[in-house]
């Protein structure tokens, strides 16, 4: 069925909002607490070590290997103590990018392209925020698909894209479709015309904007299962027009301000959005200075005692880890 939709996506760096993963899980915050808290987790380095490389299947090919991982491993253990110091609000700690350097890290598992937006582009309508409810999500009404795996390759921007489009999708037409992020790795090369060289490259990066743009001129995007992810872009475009599953028929920009992406978020569904995070790791592995592409579903707003302090907003994101 091809449903021509109408997106919306939020190009910021949100600093001043408070992110949360929409893959938590009770057991993965026990297990990053029992990292920070208290004085002495480094005295237990070896035993955390020990616990990470079981829990997440790690091994390494010889002993010098594993005694680099092991120091880069406690390295991250600082870093996520002194953040977690710094911002006791977030979760801090171990995942299964701990025994990864920043470089490694930012070289595998990042692929955001920097983002101008063209002057002409689409600006979302004002919307009243009167009303606003304290919290809402849209997986609680079967808008959002589960948290994918984008393993190394840089294609978080095709995740972003297909989040936001499956959210659209749904509210078009009542049907939850996965759609694919594949089709946008190898077959997506559009280009920001103001940027030379800021093209969707796969793995290499890209941007939402830009893939926002081929899905109007293909047409559409597939469903995941008729084009399944490889997490690889060594390999030839293979899109079927004939199995287009949703189609795009514009987007728009949502202004920055937290309560117009509130209203935004509530009135057309989950959003794709961009962030530079202060760290982007130690819930994912620990927090570095780099962009990164997601799309989120749910808000939560807390209003501070006695109007002393502005009112704060939550929005949990998508992310699709490696």
């Amino acid at each position: 069925m091809d449903c021509r939709l109408s997106l919306l996506f939020v190009f910021s760096l949100l600093l001043a909002t408070s992110f949360g993963s929409a893959d938590e899980s009770n057991g993965d915050d026990l297990f990053i607490r029992q990292v920070v808290d208290g004085d002495d987790h480094l005295l237990n380095a070896e035993h955390h070590f020990s616990l990470f490389k079981r829990r997440f299947g790690k091994s390494y090919a010889t002993q010098e290997e594993h005694d680099y991982r092991f120091s880069v491993f406690k390295a991250n253990l600082r870093r996520a103590k002194r953040h977690q110091k710094l911002d006791p609000s977030a979760i801090h700690g171990v995942t299964q990018f701990s025994d990864l350097s920043p470089a490694e890290f930012r070289r595998n598992h990042l692929g955001l392209k920097r983002l101008r937006l063209p002057a002409d582009a689409n600006k979302a309508p004002i919307l009243p925020t009167s009303d606003l409810p304290t919290d809402f999500d849209w997986r609680d009404h079967g808008a959002v698909t589960a948290v994918k795996n984008q393993g190394s390759c840089g294609s978080c921007w095709s995740f972003s894209t297909t989040g936001a489009l499956e959210g659209a999708n749904f509210l078009a037409t009542g049907k939850l479709v996965s759609l694919s992020e594949q089709q946008l790795v190898d077959c997506d090369h559009e280009c920001d015309p103001d940027e030379p060289g800021s093209c969707d490259s796969g793995c290499n990066g890209g941007l939402m904007n830009s893939a926002f743009e081929y899905s109007l001129k293909a047409g559409g995007l597939m469903r995941e299962e008729d084009y399944p992810y490889t997490g690889t872009d060594r390999g030839t475009c293979k899109f079927d027009k004939t199995k287009i599953a949703a189609s795009v028929a514009n987007f728009s920009v949502v202004s920055l301000d937290e309560d117009q992406i509130s209203a935004n978020l509530v009135e057309n569904g989950p959003l794709a959005g961009i962030i530079l995070s202060l760290s982007l790791s130690l819930s994912l592995s620990y927090f570095l200075n780099f962009l990164r592409s997601f799309s989120f579903a749910n808000l939560v707003r807390e209003k501070k005692r006695k109007g002393m302090e502005k009112e704060r907003t939550q929005f949990p994101l998508k992310f699709s880890p490696a």
